[in-house]
């Protein structure tokens, strides 16, 4: 029976043995008592070392599988294994309104998906092909070689305290005050908002955002069974006119803005707007909750502080940050800054949740981040993105028939077009190997079937030229155009 054990060339060669006689012990093929080949029996059957042999068996016996005998062998242990009758729930009828909820609103699932050879335009993640990876191994290393032991074991909810102490300076960077207030580091941007509304919403409370605005901020609001309401979005951001209508009219515990490269549209709100923004929900005591979505990612144009910086040393601000859409996705790492009080709270949610982010990924990325790798990334990052913003943004105009095309750079455009359904418009498409988002998923409400969003970040101006003109012959097919 030993001899059906097929070694596998990417794995430890004492392991698999190791796991292959516990799995004959667990399923009853090896009894109580039974002797097991000798170390050099065993290894000559299956052509490997001694050694892994014996590490099989020394750790077979740590876990209680085998004894030994001095001078006679290995033996299997008396290991009881009750097999009872079958058992079976049905999960489905199990699941609560939150795993259904979560299951209905998971576009991943839903929407149409990537296959192998497509034009894709979904994603607005950053192009792995701009990373630094040497850099980044400088900082695992480095990391390792100065704190391996401390950042390999239990950190703290707040986050690494070098760090926040980065964050606060690069905040500080961006013009905002950063005293009596206080940084907490999250994974990523998702559980950020998720914490922010666990502190300070509840069911049924009313919030106020964009519309269209980021689907996952939708989803999130949707989990926690908020009524949301949202604000259209006009060439310069929100209407403003219409955000003090809706003001005037209803009671909002929060808000919720994207004010640069605004995700789906990609607008940046100018800095006449963020105050005016702010000064009118101030007026209302509404507080506001700041997205700083790919705020690094402005490549034309003077520099437009975050509407944190309006704020001065008030505290109505809550600013969430994050590098995962300009940096590094893979190791989730954002940030809340905000006034210490509710900092201290949202410490107490994360840790009651997950204890800590690791630990590990944020020493490497502040080793990394303190090195000035992130200047000379961005500087790099800019450049290309412009020249792929510029170059989408002509082949969307020269190609797709539509009413207006937004975006003022980032990763992203988001088209409407003339009176046609865009999910009819994907169908054929995919058809013909190109996917985009459909902008449907981005309104609150039933809008935006006429719209879609083109993720131009990671695909080669080779296939935006081909999948644009795709696009663009299907658009004109559905419309009656030639």
């Amino acid at each position: 029976m030993f001899s059906e054990l097929k070694i596998n060339k990417d794995r430890l060669v004492y392991i698999q043995l190791k796991d292959y006689i516990k799995d004959m012990i667990l399923k009853g093929m090896l009894r109580s008592g039974e002797k097991l080949p000798s170390t050099r029996e065993m290894a000559s059957m299956l052509k490997i070392s001694r050694n892994s042999v014996m590490y099989a068996y020394e750790f077979l016996q740590d876990e209680g599988f085998v004894y030994m005998k001095k001078g006679r062998g290995t033996f299997v242990s008396d290991v009881k294994v009750d097999f009872q009758e079958k058992w079976s729930i049905d999960w489905e009828d199990k699941i609560n309104q939150y795993g259904k909820l979560s299951e209905r609103l998971d576009i991943i699932k839903h929407e149409a998906k990537w296959e192998k050879g497509m034009i894709s335009f979904k994603s607005i993640a950053p192009d792995e092909k701009l990373f630094n990876v040497d850099e980044f191994k400088k900082a695992f290393l480095n990391r390792m070689s100065i704190e391996g032991e401390k950042v390999l074991n239990y950190g703290y909810a707040k986050g690494y305290r070098p760090l926040i102490q980065y964050l606060l300076k690069y905040m500080e960077s961006k013009g905002v005050c950063t005293k009596e207030k206080d940084i907490l580091i999250t994974n990523g941007f998702t559980e950020g908002f998720d914490l922010i509304l666990s502190c300070l919403t509840e069911r049924g409370d009313n919030i106020l955002c964009e519309n269209p605005t980021h689907n996952t901020a939708i989803k999130i609001m949707k989990l926690h069974g908020l009524n949301i309401t949202g604000v259209k979005v006009e060439k310069d951001g929100v209407c403003l006119k219409d955000l003090s209508e809706e003001l005037k009219k209803n009671k909002f515990k929060i808000s919720y803005f994207i004010p640069s490269y605004q995700n789906p549209t990609g607008i940046v709100m100018p800095p006449e707007n963020r105050v005016k923004l702010y000064n009118i929900l101030k007026s209302y005591s509404v507080p506001i909750i700041e997205d700083g979505f790919n705020e690094e990612l402005r490549y034309s144009g003077t520099h437009v502080s975050p509407i944190a910086a309006f704020s001065g040393s008030g505290n109505s601000i809550i600013y969430i940050g994050s590098f995962s859409k300009v940096l590094f996705p893979g190791i989730r790492i954002g940030w809340i800054l905000a006034d210490e009080v509710l900092i201290n709270y949202l410490e107490s949610c994360k840790r009651a949740r997950n204890i800590h982010t690791s630990s590990l990924d944020q020493a490497i990325f502040y080793d990394y981040l303190n090195q000035g790798n992130f200047e000379k990334y961005i500087k790099k990052a800019r450049r290309v993105y412009k020249e792929k913003y510029e170059f989408t943004l002509k082949c969307a105009r020269e190609n797709i028939p539509c009413e207006e095309i937004f975006g003022e750079g980032g990763m992203h455009i988001f088209i409407k077009l003339r009176n046609i359904s865009s999910r009819k418009l994907l169908e054929r498409c995919c058809k013909r190997g190109v996917i985009f988002t459909p902008g449907d998923v981005f309104y609150v409400n039933d809008e935006g079937y006429d719209t879609f969003r083109l993720g131009f970040s990671r695909v080669s101006e080779e296939d935006i030229k081909k999948g644009i003109m795709i696009i663009g012959q299907e658009a004109k097919k559905i419309g009656g155009w030639t």
